[in-house]
């Protein structure tokens, strides 16, 4: 599958997925739909958990997949954003976190075989999806007692190994570490598919994507665009660029640094503009589709799709205006830093 996503890159611009969270809120699911049957007698509230949907909704799970693959989408991320046990001790489900993420690979991997099946030409592609967790472990959270960490790099290792391992076992073609607002996270999840490799003998392709926390130009952990390109350059990586937090416009000068300083493959997914007064995305997908345009303009990017507010209609939208650009080039070798 490898060669398979490195032949697709240099075929065309390979179109992400849009926000999985914004489609499920309109199921308006209740605590009962959360739990479903296995789940109804937990102690603790799950309404919220959209990973637990995998398990409990996996019908709606797939239709997402399949809206977004209708939509254009050449790949889709796996509902696992949350699913480690370090995420999920808020609900006292550490020990789902292997079924959560094999199950939620597994649904995404049978939509997508179905959509290859139609179209062998375009084959489609599942992105195990790693979140950062609700723990940063170079920062404290404790304004008062800056050396304290809440999490250690060998507790995210081992979390990031579990669930990296499920997703490659219930068939994902890729892993994305994503929304990365501290590198030492990111490093924890990259040392472990690392020896996943080693100790399967496999190769897996890694994008890594992180996320720009506001107008200063930085991650939450205090590094700019280039840094974070340089502190993640010494693994083998498919792509790297960013997701979350801003809308495209504001999204394009960090993509500007990392597309000048990498021959990577470079990912870009952008909220649908900034958050409203009620935390609500109101850009629509023909603007955010043209404000995209200019990462096409200046061959930015190389994978284009949506984060936050984000639907399947933003990505048909998307897909559209790609579909007339070349990819950005790739080279073999790599770019002075």
């Amino acid at each position: 599958m490898k060669k398979n996503i490195h032949q697709a890159l240099q075929d065309r611009i390979l179109i992400l997925d849009g926000a999985m969270g914004t489609m499920l809120q309109r199921y308006n699911f209740s605590e009962e739909d959360f739990r479903g049957e296995k789940f109804k007698d937990w102690e603790v509230s799950v309404k919220g958990n959209n990973d637990l949907l995998s398990l409990t909704q996996p019908r709606a799970i797939a239709t997402v997949h399949a809206k977004y693959f209708e939509a254009g989408a050449d790949i889709v991320e796996t509902n696992t954003f949350s699913s480690t046990t370090i995420a999920m001790a808020d609900y006292g489900m550490e020990e789902l976190v292997y079924d959560l993420n094999f199950e939620s690979a597994k649904i995404a991997k049978q939509v997508a075989e179905k959509f290859t099946k139609k179209q062998p030409h375009k084959p489609r592609f599942v992105a195990g999806a790693i979140g950062p967790t609700n723990k940063t472990a170079s920062m404290s959270p404790d304004v008062n007692d800056p050396g304290y960490r809440a999490i250690s790099f060998e507790e995210l290792r081992k979390a990031y190994k579990q669930q990296a391992e499920a997703l490659v076992d219930g068939g994902a073609d890729l892993l994305l570490v994503e929304t990365v607002f501290d590198t030492l996270n990111a490093k924890a999840a990259l040392f472990a598919i690392e020896e996943i490799r080693t100790e399967r003998n496999m190769e897996i392709p890694i994008m890594v994507s992180g996320t720009i926390t506001d107008a200063s130009g930085r991650t939450l952990s205090g590094q700019t665009a280039e840094a974070f390109l340089i502190s993640i350059s010494h693994i083998p990586l498919l792509s790297v660029g960013f997701n979350c937090a801003l809308g495209a416009k504001q999204l394009t000068p960090h993509l500007e640094i990392i597309a000048n300083r990498t021959n990577l493959a470079v990912s870009a997914y952008p909220n649908a503009g900034l958050p409203n007064a009620f935390g609500e995305y109101d850009e629509t997908p023909e603007h955010m589709a043209a404000q995209i345009t200019e990462y096409l303009d200046k061959q930015l990017v190389n994978i284009i799709g949506g984060c936050c507010g984000t639907t399947p209609e933003h990505i048909a939208a998307i897909a559209k205006i790609a579909s007339n650009y070349k990819p950005r080039p790739l080279v073999s070798e790599k770019v002075t830093l």
